[in-house]
């Protein structure tokens, strides 16, 4: 059963192998097919899984709108570990209750079981949207899977945020802490795929970032002073100290930025953080020349046009700043921040109508990302600092 027997994991599908899908459709009454429904439901009922799938199917060959019964497939197909019946049960119920919530999640974690892992991510960011429900269970499962997801295709900062929501809710287990160090580390493997040899480097950043998320600042400065200690070449692990220095010692922070990029010299969010720095200190000149050079190891970052953006406004070229900021806002049409800079672009160009709608549209997406986040910022919030 793979990742999903972890402990988080726990019982997940036997738990939910009676709840039926939300809405279902109304029995049919009489004939082949109630009596196929009646024996695979008493099949499951009594545990024999194989047998209670072989019923559900005959049955649904007969009504395949039957919402309920394709629920039931699924779970007891997720049950006995046949995924791929699972994830055509389930595409099935989504298909016929598309904002059934629970159901995207039990399609993605077969498709993460199946190794389709571009697919369970959409599938489990879909059921985030829509809600998954009161089972406790199926929730942890989920956003676990969709945390290290989140990582796994390069979107740590969403990643972060999902582990920190663990932390905060008391869940502290070593795969909520490796998964959450995998994040800071910016490792784009999944868990099972972590080397042996990163292991222990994983965990003790994890550790100092779930302190640092719950605000406990003594093990955060002891696991912190242990991570650079261990694993002084390990690429983020400045960057990761960096980000924690910031806000209560911002010198000391760009020390830490300026030591990963002399052992990682293409780091580009190291650069931005020491452009964010000259820029907050009024060294423009050299806010440009950094952001420029973050610009140019990451041209796909909308962070680093953003960042490029704010400089040319605080210097007055207005143009340069909307340039650098319209790249930013088609990067990633969803960060307030660049929403923000943006308004305040087109406020200083003279385009109050422009200027009007992106500062609705900074706050509609800042009330969301709140939400997200669960009313407090994200440990290594890069992409909005």
């Amino acid at each position: 059963m793979g990742l999903v027997a972890l402990c988080l994991a726990a019982g997940l599908a036997h738990g939910l192998l009676l709840a039926p899908a939300r809405d279902a459709q109304p029995k049919p009454a009489g004939g082949e097919f109630d009596s196929l429904r009646q024996r695979a439901e008493s099949a499951r009922a009594s545990g024999q899984l194989t047998e209670a799938i072989a019923l559900y199917r005959r049955a649904l060959a007969l009504q395949p709108s039957w919402t309920e019964g394709h629920w039931s497939l699924g779970t007891s197909a997720y049950e006995t570990q046949e995924y791929e019946t699972c994830r055509t049960a389930f595409r099935a119920v989504v298909r016929l209750d598309p904002r059934n919530g629970p159901a995207w999640a039990f399609k993605g974690l077969c498709e993460f079981e199946l190794k389709a892992f571009k697919g369970a991510l959409d599938d489990l960011n879909e059921a985030q949207r829509l809600g998954l429900g009161e089972d406790a269970r199926l929730l942890s499962v989920a956003r676990y899977h969709r945390a290290i997801l989140l990582a796994r295709f390069g979107e740590f900062e969403r990643a972060l945020r999902a582990f920190a929501a663990f932390a905060r809710g008391g869940n502290h287990t070593e795969p909520i802490v490796e998964g959450m160090g995998i994040a800071g580390l910016r490792l784009t493997v999944l868990p099972s795929e972590l080397p042996p040899g990163k292991r222990d480097v994983a965990l003790l950043a994890g550790r100092a970032l779930i302190a640092t998320a719950l605000s406990a600042s003594r093990e955060a400065d002891a696991a912190f002073t242990a991570l650079v200690a261990k694993h002084p070449d390990e690429p983020n692990v400045h960057y990761l100290y960096g980000l924690y220095l910031q806000a209560e010692d911002p010198s000391k922070a760009d020390q830490q930025f300026q030591e990963e990029l002399r052992r990682t010299p293409q780091h580009a969010l190291a650069t931005l953080r020491l452009a964010q720095s000259a820029l907050t200190r009024g060294d423009h000149a050299d806010a440009e020349r950094l952001a420029l050079e973050a610009v140019r190891l990451a041209p796909r970052s909308f962070v680093a046009h953003r960042v490029l953006g704010e400089v040319k406004l605080r210097t007055g070229d207005s143009a340069g700043a909307i340039r650098e900021l319209e790249t930013a806002l088609k990067l990633q049409p969803d960060s307030p921040s660049v929403h923000f800079q943006l308004a305040k672009a087109y406020q200083r160009a003279g385009r109050g109508a422009d200027a009007a709608r992106e500062r609705a549209e900074f706050t509609r997406l800042e009330r969301l990302l709140r939400v997200e986040r669960g009313g407090a910022n994200a440990v290594g919030d890069v992409e909005e600092p």
